[in-house]
């Protein structure tokens, strides 16, 4: 393994099994990441962009998910190994994730104060390995709001007032760098009394108490206008920049991974098909697909007619069609790409793709 990498996945196969049906949603998969790196992994819908996120940090269900075979290396740990009580140590604290539907990811009975002060109890028990009682949700004083509870957890005398007794200057910190304007406010809102913005902004104040090495953010702009989209992706990078946390963005849109991604990697039908840094690939796309995915993408401030879309639809991946799987859109297609799988090949080495075109002769 490289000096430095902080993640590595090697050949990760996922599976879908029931009793009628299997699907591949993960085919051999490679993907690496430095420390305090921004790796945007793009596709259309039915790509395995979440299912990827979702392996990493282990919360596929299983069954009907099954990890066929593989390595998930995370600072030179293969989590695939890890039992669920190593792996919980290590989540919130070392992988924290953002997930795609921000509206059902919060717990919709306990207010957002209560879910970020657990965040906090959760950092401090596992960084400091300190006991600090039961967790906010079951902690009576703490669902109370009173002042024993957060003393408990933070380490400080606070003030008498009924809501400063609940919500540390810490939490009210964080959410008014996620552009929350009222903090004391918002922290008394269930999750459903807030727009899915607002709870998307939420979710990455959680991210922020964490302070997570790889932060997996799965579709996290999805949810929100333009203009809280660029907020979302600003506060991403200060993540990056202020605490040194690498972010895996799981995202369809290639304009947002253009505004904060350091390397793109694309997929397409369950496989990585191109791994490139952000300025190569916008320049020169080696797949035929990313080419496509490109051309598909407005130019700000010039009139270029017709967008050009890819032909056809991402194949059902129970019954994938056989040789390369986007030979049935690919305008490049010839014979050899209906019969023969084309693997990874570096055309140099920050560059990968799976295209029998690049192939050295």
């Amino acid at each position: 393994m490289p000096n430095g990498t902080l993640l590595e996945v090697l050949g990760l196969t996922v599976k879908y099994r029931s009793a009628v049906k299997e699907i591949t949603a993960l085919n051999k998969v490679y993907l690496s990441m430095q420390p305090a790196q921004i790796v945007a992994v793009v596709g259309e819908s039915g790509c395995g962009k979440s299912t990827l996120g979702l392996s990493i940090i282990k919360l596929l269900q299983r069954p009907p998910a099954e990890i066929e075979s593989g390595q998930i290396l995370f600072q030179g740990r293969d989590l695939l190994r890890l039992k669920d009580k190593e792996m919980t140590k290590l989540r919130g604290t070392s992988i924290s994730m953002i997930f795609q539907e921000p509206m059902s990811s919060l717990d919709p009975v306990y207010t957002v104060g209560t879910q970020i002060e657990e965040a906090i109890e959760i950092r401090e028990r596992r960084v400091g390995a300190k006991d600090y009682g039961p967790f906010p949700r079951t902690n009576p004083e703490l669902r109370k709001g009173t002042q024993g509870g957060l003393t408990r957890i933070l380490g400080v005398q606070l003030p008498n007032s009924r809501r400063e007794l609940r919500y540390s200057q810490e939490i009210v910190d964080v959410l008014k760098r996620v552009q929350i304007a009222d903090p004391e406010r918002v922290l008394n809102k269930y999750p459903h009394e807030l727009s899915g913005g607002m709870v998307q902004r939420v979710m990455i104040a959680q991210a922020l108490v964490e302070k997570p090495s790889l932060l997996i953010a799965d579709e996290p702009t999805s949810a929100v206008d333009v203009t809280t989209q660029a907020q979302v992706l600003k506060l991403m990078q200060e993540l990056r920049d202020e605490i040194g946390s690498s972010i895996l963005l799981v995202t369809h849109d290639l304009a947002v991974a253009a505004q904060v991604a350091d390397r793109i990697a694309v997929m397409y039908a369950g496989e990585l098909v191109e791994l490139a840094d952000i300025r190569e690939l916008f320049e020169d796309p080696l797949h035929p697909y990313t080419e496509g995915l490109l051309k598909s993408l407005p130019r700000q401030y010039r009139d270029e007619g017709r967008l050009e879309a890819i032909a056809g639809d991402v194949p059902d991946l129970k019954s994938p069609p056989p040789g390369c799987r986007f030979h049935p859109r690919c305008k490049y297609a010839f014979d050899r790409c209906h019969t023969e799988h084309p693997e990874l090949v570096e055309p140099n080495p920050k560059r990968k793709v799976a295209c029998f075109l690049r192939y050295p002769n």
